[in-house]
């Protein structure tokens, strides 16, 4: 995982045990004050939705335990492809360039140019250097790429 991507799921987890906790536990308590708790579909509804944000904090703490964070921007470049960099890339086929990050399952975001380790394309990249081209099988064909830059940002 990278630095960026810890920080936002420890960001998330803060959001949801300080202001989702707090604000699920006022809404029960306002919903039982509403009677028999049987037909009441307030307390329901915020049961429900405090199920699923304990949930989500135990998924967000099982990950931050089991997970390496690794700063990218403390490596020593070396023009190769690895865990963290971002790449750019020149299709040989249009000459259009592009941009990925090369991230984490959880941070992986292809409209933000952040793309999964696991991802066909990161596969191929990862031990490639500028300058090679290097063919990425993706559903309508291989596609040819070569490395133009690889960055520790």
């Amino acid at each position: 995982m990278t630095v960026q991507g810890a920080k936002a799921l420890e960001d998330e987890l803060k959001h949801l045990k300080t202001v989702m906790r707090p604000q699920i536990t006022d809404a029960i308590a306002t919903a039982r004050e509403l009677g028999d708790l049987k037909e009441n579909a307030e307390y329901h509804a915020a049961r429900e939705q405090q199920g699923m944000v304990e949930a989500r904090i135990n998924d967000i703490e099982g990950r931050l335990s089991a997970a390496q964070i690794i700063d990218i921007t403390t490596l020593p470049h070396s023009g190769k492809v690895i865990f963290g960099v971002t790449v750019e890339l020149c299709n040989l086929d249009n000459d259009e360039t592009v941009s990925y990050q090369i991230v984490g399952e959880d941070e992986a975001d292809f409209k933000q140019g952040k793309v999964s380790v696991t991802s066909p394309i990161a596969r191929a990249l990862i031990g490639k250097e500028e300058g090679e081209v290097v063919p990425v099988h993706t559903p309508n064909g291989v596609v040819e790429y070569e490395i133009l830059e690889v960055q520790h940002l």
